[in-house]
């Protein structure tokens, strides 16, 4: 899934809304690769969106089965179509959070206890994604949102509160996440944003391992596609999983892996998914390594801009997270000082870990927890600053 990540300047202040855009396939008879982009010789993943459209242009029916997923999901509230038109102002601009080919996310406000709509900022602040209403992919990730995040429940899981089903729309209500995406905080250069400190990074790799050990060892789901933009923050850096459109039921019958298309967001997969389609959670730890090697680097995994070298972050990072004496290259300048020596040591090993080319050799996510919390100061009750 190649991700597009979505900004819109909002008069006061800004929220990032990072949602599933479009899915490259890899086929893995004849090794051809839908997707490729053309300029940038070896590269299997394309770093150009597709339109909706050039998935599928034809609009997907409801069907029983649609019927049922949504049916398993009894907590979640139905709106109707002309309730969200109210809560969202029409879908007016000045309220969009975020675009890309398969939707749009709005921000709405509705009755705390009613869940009717509400006027201009009052009442609860939520996210309205409506979708587009072509491409049967977007409908896949819009039913599977519904299967997973209706039915699991905890504190590191964005919370959809409802959704509208109403002839062929198709929208997704959630929790409103105040501060947007981790994405801006590590990436964005910015006097509007302040970037995190190394104990709100470790608090915000915390939260997020906490719900990958939720959905392996409890809901036995695997997560597929773990990236910046899919972690969203309150004020207090507190950490919600969102987007899971392209989750998957974990192995069943002692099977050791699910068999499925390659789909996943550049730099992010794990080597033998790509390679085979085979999906572990050990895939997740892949894609975890992958982010918390950013958010200690404070680079994007794929950077067209930089020397051919450094355009990869994971193989540029990896000798130096096993150097004594240039290790600090890797890390981040905005957080010089914040950490000891041996903090940084200890966060290199647990990257590296996760980022082995073996699955076997990786950890799982309860013994990552057990690392993050050596890293993570917990007395520490610094949060966001906001900057106007």
């Amino acid at each position: 899934m190649i991700s597009n990540y979505w900004t819109v300047s909002l008069p006061c202040w800004f929220v990032v809304y990072s949602f599933s855009i479009v899915h490259v396939e890899m086929n893995l008879q004849d090794m051809s690769y839908v997707g490729v982009n053309p300029t940038y010789p070896g590269n299997v993943w394309s770093d150009a969106s597709r339109s909706s459209s050039e998935v599928s242009s034809v609009a997907v029916p409801l069907d029983p089965q649609t019927k049922g997923e949504i049916l398993q999901s009894p907590n979640l509230r139905r709106f109707c179509f002309s309730e969200l038109k109210t809560a969202t102002r029409n879908f007016c601009p000045y309220y969009l959070l975020a675009e890309g080919n398969f939707g749009y996310v709005f921000k709405a406000w509705i009755d705390e206890h009613s869940l009717e709509a509400a006027g201009s900022e009052t009442g609860m602040p939520i996210a309205v994604k409506k979708l587009k209403q072509k491409g049967c992919q977007g409908q896949q990730e819009w039913l599977a949102e519904i299967k997973y995040l209706g039915q699991l429940i905890h504190p590191n899981l964005v919370k959809l509160i409802g959704y509208c089903l109403e002839d062929d729309q198709r929208l997704l209500i959630y929790e409103f996440m105040s501060c947007g995406s981790l994405e801006n905080y590590i990436f964005r250069r910015s006097p509007d944003i302040q970037p995190l400190s190394w104990n709100l990074r470790m608090k915000v790799a915390f939260g997020a391992a906490k719900c990958l050990t939720f959905l392996h060892d409890e809901a036995q789901v695997i997560y597929r596609d773990l990236k910046t933009s899919d972690i969203l923050l309150d004020w207090s850096c507190n950490a919600k999983l969102s987007d899971l459109g392209l989750a998957r039921d974990g192995p069943i019958d002692s099977k050791s892996h699910v068999t499925t298309r390659v789909l996943g967001t550049e730099g992010y997969a794990a080597p033998e998914y790509i390679e085979t389609g085979h999906l572990t959670a050990k895939s997740d730890v892949y894609s975890f390594g992958v982010v918390f090697l950013e958010m200690l680097s404070g680079r994007r995994v794929i950077d067209r801009t930089r020397p051919s070298t450094e355009r990869n972050l994971v193989e540029w990072a990896r000798p130096y997270l096993s150097s004594r004496r240039n290790g600090f290259q890797v890390l981040d300048a905005r957080i010089e000082g914040q950490y000891t020596f041996g903090a940084m040591r200890k966060a290199f090993g647990l990257a590296l870990q996760c980022l082995s080319t073996e699955p076997e050799f990786r950890p799982n996510m309860k013994q990552v927890i057990k690392t993050l919390e050596q890293l993570y100061d917990s007395s520490d009750n610094s949060c966001i600053r906001r900057v106007l």
